[in-house]
C-alpha cells in the first residue's frame, strides 16, 4: 500500500483489511486522481505505487457495478470488474473502488459462446444434409417392400444401388462431423511418417469408381512427404470431391519438389471460384454460391483440408486454374532422404 496510506486509514486494523484484499483496491479523488493502493492494485496495472498514486484514474467514476478495459505498459488488455462506492474522509469527498480481473472468467465465457454457436451449426449443418438422403432411403426402401412382386430384377438392382449411394453420402456426411469435431479435440496429435505421395495418389484414384478414368497424375516416383498418412489422405480425397462435385473433369494431380516442400495441385476444368468468394473457401461450413454448384455439400472439407495440412506443418489453398478452373493447393514438408554414411578410410580395402 502507498506510503500516504496511514493517512487515510489511521487504524491499523483497516489498513491490513484493504492490504490483504486480493482485489485491487484504490481511494480516488472528486477530481480523479488516485490518492491510494494495494498491492493487488499495484499488479492488476502492473505499475508501482509510487506511479499510481498522484495520477489520473482516467476512467469514468459512477458508483454502482461497472467493466473497464485496462490497457497494461505492455500493450496487454485486461478486462476489470469494477466495484465503486462513495464516501466521505476527513472532509474530502472520495470514491473507493475494488477491481477484480475477469479476463480469464470473460475469455472462457466467449469461448463457451462460440462453442455452443458451432454446436448449433453443426446440428443445423446435419440436420439438412442427412433429410434429402434419408428421404430418398426411406422412399426407395417403401418401393422394395410394397412392390416385391412387381418389380423387375433389373428395377430392384437399380433401387440396392441407389440405397447403397445414400447411405455412403450419409457415411461420408458422419465422417466430415466426427473429423470436425476431432479437430477441434485438445491433444490430438498428427502422427509424422514419411508418405510415397504417389502411391497415396494412385489409391485415391482407385477409389473414385468411375470418376477415376478423368483423372490425370503427375508426380515423380521418388516423392515421399512427411505426414501424417491418414490425414494425407483424408485432404486428397476431399480435392477430389470437391473437383468432380463443382468442377468438371478432366481433373488433374501434379506433385513436386517446390522451395524445398512437396505441393500438390488438383486443377479442374469448371468454372472456378468467384474472386469474392475466395477469403471464404476454407472456413468451416463455407458453402459458396452459384448454380453450377451440383452438391451443396457440408462446408467442412476444405476446412477439413486446410486444419490437417497446418497440423502437419503445411498450408492449403486455392489458386486459379488453367484456363479458368479452380487449382486446390497443399504443401507438405518433404521427407529426408536417408542416404548411407560413407564407409570411414579404415574399412576400406
Amino acid at each position: 500500500m502507498s506510503e500516504h496510506s496511514s493517512a487515510w486509514f489511521p487504524d491499523d486494523v483497516s489498513r491490513l483489511v484493504v492490504e490483504a484484499s486480493a482485489d485491487g483496491v484504490l481511494a480516488v479523488s472528486g477530481e480523479g486522481i488516485i490518492l491510494l493502493c494495494n498491492t493487488a492494485a499495484e499488479d492488476l496495472f502492473a505499475r508501482p505505487a509510487a506511479d499510481l498514486v498522484g495520477s489520473p484514474f482516467g476512467f469514468p467514476i459512477a458508483v454502482g457495478a461497472s467493466e473497464i478495459d485496462l490497457l497494461l505498459p505492455s500493450g496487454q488488455k485486461r478486462v476489470v470488474e469494477m466495484r465503486v462506492t462513495a464516501t466521505t474522509l476527513r472532509g474530502e469527498r472520495l470514491h473507493v473502488a475494488a477491481l477484480r480481473d475477469v479476463t480469464r472468467r470473460r475469455d472462457a465465457e466467449h469461448a463457451l459462446a462460440a462453442e455452443l454457436e458451432r454446436q448449433n451449426i453443426v446440428l443445423a449443418v446435419a440436420a439438412h444434409e442427412l433429410h434429402s438422403p434419408l428421404a430418398a432411403i426411406s422412399v426407395l426402401a417403401h418401393v422394395l417392400r410394397d412392390s416385391e412382386t412387381t418389380l423387375t430384377r433389373q428395377r430392384r438392382v437399380e433401387i440396392t444401388n441407389s440405397v447403397i449411394e445414400r447411405t455412403a453420402s450419409l457415411q461420408a456426411l458422419v465422417h466430415k462431423l466426427l473429423t470436425a469435431s476431432r479437430i477441434d479435440a485438445v491433444g490430438e496429435r498428427s502422427v509424422v511418417e514419411r508418405v510415397p505421395v504417389l502411391e497415396v495418389v494412385l489409391e485415391q484414384i482407385a477409389d473414385l469408381g468411375e470418376n477415376a478414368g478423368h483423372v490425370r497424375v503427375s508426380c515423380p516416383e521418388g516423392l515421399v512427404a512427411a505426414v501424417d498418412r491418414a490425414e494425407f489422405t483424408e485432404m486428397l480425397a476431399n480435392y477430389l470431391e470437391n473437383a468432380f462435385a463443382h468442377g468438371r473433369p478432366p481433373v488433374e494431380i501434379r506433385a513436386g519438389v517446390k522451395a524445398g516442400g512437396v505441393e500438390v495441385r488438383v486443377i479442374d476444368r469448371g468454372s472456378g471460384v468467384p474472386t469474392s468468394f475466395v477469403p471464404h473457401l476454407f472456413e468451416r461450413f463455407s458453402r459458396g454460391p452459384g448454380s453450377d454448384r451440383r452438391s451443396e455439400g457440408t462446408g467442412l472439407g476444405l476446412w477439413i483440408v486446410r486444419n490437417r495440412a497446418r497440423a502437419n506443418g503445411g498450408d492449403a489453398w486455392y489458386e486459379l486454374g488453367w484456363r479458368q478452373g479452380a487449382c486446390f493447393c497443399l504443401r507438405l514438408r518433404q521427407a529426408v532422404v536417408n542416404r548411407p554414411e560413407p564407409e570411414s578410410s579404415a574399412q576400406l580395402r
